[in-house]
């Protein structure tokens, strides 16, 4: 097994500790940093227990920690800034045996920006939305028969959230009805690619809306810092 491997597993491993898988979840649920009082609440245990395992998976890698003052209070008397606690930007992959899955789509990626003619790029996008449109449309089958082709829009803003998260895109619904997806799968490579994989990542996704029949859905490029670079808006009529 490679090094990176052997770190990975490593880091890994902490989370077979359910005190800590459970504080992991707490805090990667959350778009913004988790104070140990937050987290200690939220995985059900107390607040000392909490610091000792967040400060555990910070050594792991698995965590990143900031201090910052709550409530916008600065200067003299304005307390301790709180320990706060983010999910970290490192990804952790082990395969056994090991596998180069990641290797293989970059020369994939390589082998579509190499065409000067563009019809491999074009290509691509027909087989993400293709294959977008069979996912969506799985969920379609499985609904029951009085309610195809009559589900609301809300439904159908349920079941695309739902596909996206068996993906590990994290889906997040803000307050304007906006889904903002949390986690980018290709996130290494689209560092690397981003217009090659953002443009992929788009057509997958349309096609997923496509294959739920959510005409009232419209998936766009929406780059934001911390989310992926599509957004799913409501068709505004």
């Amino acid at each position: 097994m490679s090094v990176p491997q052997d770190r990975d597993l490593a880091s890994l491993s902490s989370l077979d500790d359910p005190v800590r898988r459970r504080l992991y979840a707490v805090v990667s649920a959350r778009s913004e940093a988790v104070s140990r009082d937050d987290a200690a609440s939220g995985a059900g245990i107390g607040r000392a227990l909490a610091a000792y395992h967040l400060d555990k998976l910070v050594e792991a890698g698995l965590l990143t920690a900031t201090y910052q003052r709550r409530c916008g209070r600065t200067g003299p008397g304005a307390g301790r800034p709180a320990k706060l606690y983010s999910r970290s930007e490192r990804e952790f992959v082990v395969t056994v045996p090991p596998r180069e899955y990641e290797l293989a789509a970059r020369l994939l990626v390589r082998a579509v920006e190499s065409d000067p003619t563009g019809r491999s790029r074009a290509g691509l996008h027909a087989a993400a939305h293709q294959l977008g449109t069979e996912l969506g449309g799985q969920v379609v089958s499985q609904r029951p028969s009085e309610g195809q082709g009559n589900a609301g829009a809300e439904p159908k803003q349920r079941d695309l959230e739902t596909v996206l998260a068996a993906y590990g895109y994290e889906p997040e619904r803000c307050a304007d009805d906006v889904t903002r997806l949390r986690n980018c799968p290709f996130h290494q490579l689209a560092q690397q690619h981003r217009d090659t994989v953002c443009g992929m990542n788009l057509a997958l996704i349309d096609g997923v809306t496509a294959g739920l029949k959510a005409s009232t859905l419209r998936p766009v490029l929406d780059p934001q810092p911390g989310y992926c670079c599509v957004t799913i808006e409501p068709d505004q009529p």
